[in-house]
């Protein structure tokens, strides 16, 4: 990987960029508990935790995504509670413009939520990583199409201030090595870029073909990341009344009858 690793200060919006989006320009997808703030499930699977969680901050995290449901974290630094089911667990990049040669595409075509069912479709052949049914509302979404048929696409998902992060790149295999992945990528740094904003994505580290092209591209490594899902316990703690303290569901029932 030739660009150096600069991992910036604590207080940069890509070094917790969930909770800096939704803080930020993505405040009105929101979900709230506590200290912890989540996208809508079926808009991103992204929540946000505190650097440092306390058990009362797994409590509302559990409580927001229920028993049995996937909390997904990136760029954590505390693995969760170890009644957790961890189910993913993947080391990654985030990758910044420095210097991309962002240019419209002439074949790319705006997609939108009547393009959903096709967007889903390509992602589940392609597997670019999480694409939910209103991912779409989170930023500019470009596809090319053949024959009528939607065989790539790439978008925005993650907003931090002053920040747009690529994301859903995708291409069908029958059209692979024409280069319609990079021109998505381009195009969709050039309206980033026509904002104002920077663009920044993120790549799994191991994924070393994609890294050198995004590099080519013009994008360089600015910090190396982890990307977390973990399964909710069936019986979660709960937070104790008045308190930053927590119990689980049963201790809360127990009490609640006393």
């Amino acid at each position: 990987m030739s660009a150096p690793d600069v991992t910036g200060d604590d207080t940069h919006p890509l070094d917790n960029p969930v909770r800096a989006a939704l803080t930020g320009p993505h405040a009105h997808f929101a979900e709230e508990r506590g200290r912890i703030l989540r996208y809508p499930a079926d808009v991103a699977p992204w929540v946000a935790i505190p650097d440092v969680p306390q058990a009362e901050d797994w409590a509302d995290a559990a409580a927001l995504a229920g028993p049995g449901g996937a909390v997904t974290i990136t760029a954590f630094r505390e693995p969760p509670p170890d009644d957790w089911e961890i189910t993913f667990h993947a080391e990654g990049v985030q990758l910044v413009d420095a210097g991309v040669a962002a240019a419209p595409f002439p074949q790319a075509v705006r997609l939108g939520p009547t393009d959903v069912p096709e967007m889903l479709d390509l992602v589940a052949r392609t597997r670019p990583g999480p694409f939910l049914p209103r991912t779409v509302e989170l930023g500019s979404y470009l596809g090319v199409r053949r024959e009528g048929a939607l065989v790539a696409m790439a978008g925005e998902r993650l907003h931090p201030p002053g920040w747009s992060e690529i994301s859903g790149v995708c291409t069908d295999e029958s059209v692979r090595g024409q280069g319609l992945g990079s021109g998505l990528v381009l195009a969709v740094a050039h309206e980033i870029r026509q904002r104002g904003e920077t663009p920044f994505l993120h790549a799994s580290a191991s994924n070393t073909n994609a890294v050198r092209l995004y590099e080519s591209l013009g994008f360089a490594l600015r910090r190396r990341t982890s990307f977390l899902s973990a399964l909710v316990p069936e019986h979660p703690p709960t937070r104790l009344p008045g308190t930053g303290g927590v119990r689980r569901d049963g201790e809360a029932r127990a009490a609640a009858v006393r």
